[in-house]
């Protein structure tokens, strides 16, 4: 038997589904270029595969909300997106914008800078003021620490603590256009790496969940990472990992 067949009489032995599986995925509609067109025909791949959201840019709450009216799939959409430096009361005035237009779920960025700097005070506040936003209006908050930016596990933790102490619902790893340089001079990414997602489940509160973005394109890599403590995962490659899982026999339900 080989490794892949393996893997495959493995994955059949668990109790995951198609569904259960899809329903771990914010369907991310995120990229500069899209055009509303593309929005839209997202929105309706999301609708037929019944992820857990779409997560949508900021501008398009009201027509991800009217698409996804009477469906299972709900609105997720973004905060200080994607470097975290808009003033507090822009994040707040974004958030209570996506909520009352249809989103029910809200991932954020910290202010990077400030976390670099230690102004934890600052960090915190803006966090708590956003959580207790989006609690008060019955939706959830996911934290994106931007992972890549953060030279040292220490930051990792620090944020793993006040998130923890605040209640938030979701850290996350990465908007996915953190890109730094490379040694060969060019600007990538890492994603979510095994390494930040273990760190981030052992120093969380088990209340709080992990949502890993950057680089979970697979089906193997959306296993991978359910395996390290993960529950939701932003992803654009949602067809081909459900396509996937179907080609493997799993179960729709």
């Amino acid at each position: 038997m080989n490794s892949e067949e393996s893997l495959t009489l493995s994955d059949r032995s668990s109790n995951d589904s198609v569904l259960s599986l899809a329903k771990m995925i914010d369907h991310s509609l995120l990229h500069p270029t899209f055009t509303d067109r593309e929005l839209v025909d997202g929105c309706r791949l999301a609708a037929r595969h019944h992820t857990a959201t779409v997560c949508i840019k900021p501008y398009a709450v009201p027509l991800a909300a009217a698409e996804l009216r009477g469906t299972d799939v709900k609105v997720c959409s973004v905060v200080g997106f994607p470097h975290g430096n808009s003033h507090p009361e822009i994040k707040l005035a974004e958030t209570g914008r996506a909520l009352a237009e249809g989103a029910v779920e809200i991932d954020t960025v910290v202010n990077v800078g400030k976390v670099l700097g230690g102004d934890w005070d600052y960090v915190a506040a803006e966090i708590k003021a956003l959580n207790d936003l989006c609690v008060g209006k019955g939706a959830i908050l996911k934290v994106i620490f931007e992972n890549d930016y953060l030279p040292s596990d220490e930051y990792k933790i620090k944020l793993c603590e006040i998130c923890s102490r605040l209640e938030v619902a979701f850290v996350k790893t990465s908007t996915g256009y953190g890109f730094v340089k490379q040694t060969g001079g060019g600007y990538n990414y890492a994603g979510a790496t095994d390494h930040d997602l273990s760190l981030m489940r052992k120093h969380c509160a088990p209340q709080v969940q992990i949502k890993a973005a950057g680089g979970v394109r697979s089906l193997d890599d959306l296993l991978r990472v359910k395996a390290l403590g993960v529950t939701r995962v932003g992803a654009t490659a949602t067809e081909s990992i459900l396509d996937e899982a179907r080609k493997r026999g799993y179960p729709e339900k």
